[in-house]
């Protein structure tokens, strides 16, 4: 990662809280992931194969969700953090799915609950609407990164993982020429690593490989990526 050629010619930012969701769809012969390809004109990573996500809302915050995220994943979230609280870790997992269901039209949760008691703007009142309560419990966090400084935006992603089992209500005509994702697809690891992807997806789709390899227990040490002084630091959480 150190190697790759970027730009860093923007004034430095502080990088904000985001989140992004691997979908696993494991159910043939050779598990797919789902990736989106962004839009040409974006300014941040333009064209490229990524992982639907984004940056916490505000009512990421007050979702209601059912299940918890357990105790091993809220303290990999909470590690190498200057205030963490299980609040931000719990918001994290919730914009992840958020952005989700924005970007690609599928909605993780659960119906089995009937419909989110709660008065909410925005996308979560589509789930309130559809009656699906987000499920935390089903979500995998598998690395953490931070963009380097001085880049167009800076973000501190947390990456996640769900089984495509988990999706429970699913709209079309999310995704086109005038979205945030002009196209999706359902690729194999090996497919995905052909893809026009940014360097850190490719670090993490390896990592995403070596956890199944290792049982993807969620006891595994969560790789956690930042640049010190002009130099990527790959740690474990």
């Amino acid at each position: 990662m150190t190697k790759a050629e970027r730009e860093q010619r923007w004034a430095n930012q502080r990088p904000r809280d985001a989140a992004t969701l691997i979908v696993i769809d494991g159910s043939g012969r050779v598990p797919k992931l789902l990736m989106g390809r962004r839009h040409d004109g974006h300014k941040f990573m333009p064209g490229k194969f990524v992982f639907p996500g984004g940056r916490i809302e505000p009512g990421d915050r007050r979702m209601v969700a059912a299940g918890m995220l357990d105790d091993r994943t809220d303290a990999a979230l909470s590690a190498r953090v200057t205030r963490p609280s299980s609040g931000r870790n719990r918001a994290l997992a919730l914009a992840a799915i958020r952005e989700t269901w924005e970007e690609t039209g599928l909605m993780l949760g659960s119906k089995d609950y009937g419909p989110p008691d709660l008065a909410i703007d925005g996308s979560w009142a589509d789930f309130v609407r559809e009656g699906v309560y987000p499920e935390l419990d089903a979500l995998r966090f598998i690395a953490r990164a931070i963009t380097p400084p001085r880049r167009p935006k800076r973000f501190d992603t947390r990456f996640f993982a769900v089984d495509r089992a988990a999706i429970c209500h699913e709209v079309e005509g999310v995704v086109g020429e005038s979205s945030e994702l002009v196209e999706l697809v359902w690729v194999s690891l090996d497919e995905a690593r052909r893809l026009d992807l940014p360097t850190i997806t490719t670090v993490v789709l390896d990592e995403l490989a070596a956890r199944v390899e290792a049982g993807f227990s969620p006891m595994l040490p969560v790789p956690y990526y930042h640049m010190v002084r002009g130099v990527f630091v790959r740690e474990e959480v």
